[in-house]
């Protein structure tokens, strides 16, 4: 059982940037970062591999949104950058224990989820 816990959400002004963390109780093969806005479905954000360099993005957050790791804290980081009123969602990182080559972007491929950090951004 992978436990996740998220923080570092806020409230941040369009154009500004945050730091969202997600500390994991142990390391899978994936982790990957997921938003949920009120009455959407929950989508992809980005995705990366405990080892390697290896990273996935939503054409939506590409050259705004930077994810990292830092192995020796189980922690994997997304740097939002220039962020948008329309990337306010509640962020929840998640754990894909399955060993394949392609990041999923399916929010049923991963196994674990942590409670989420809200990310508003203000106009």
């Amino acid at each position: 059982q992978v436990q996740l816990v998220e923080s570092g959400g806020g409230l941040v002004q369009a154009g500004g940037s945050l730091r969202v963390s997600c500390v994991a109780s142990e390391r899978s093969f994936t982790m990957g970062w997921f938003r949920q806005a009120p009455g959407k479905e929950r989508e992809f954000v980005s995705a990366i591999r405990w080892s390697g360099s290896d990273t996935n993005y939503a054409d939506s957050v590409k050259g705004r949104f930077t994810i990292s790791r830092d192995n020796a804290k189980n922690t994997v980081y997304l740097q939002m950058n220039s962020l948008k009123p329309e990337d306010t969602a509640r962020y929840y990182c998640a754990a894909d224990t399955r060993l394949t080559t392609i990041f999923s972007t399916r929010p049923d491929d991963y196994d674990y989820w942590g409670h989420g950090t809200q990310v508003t951004v203000s106009s």
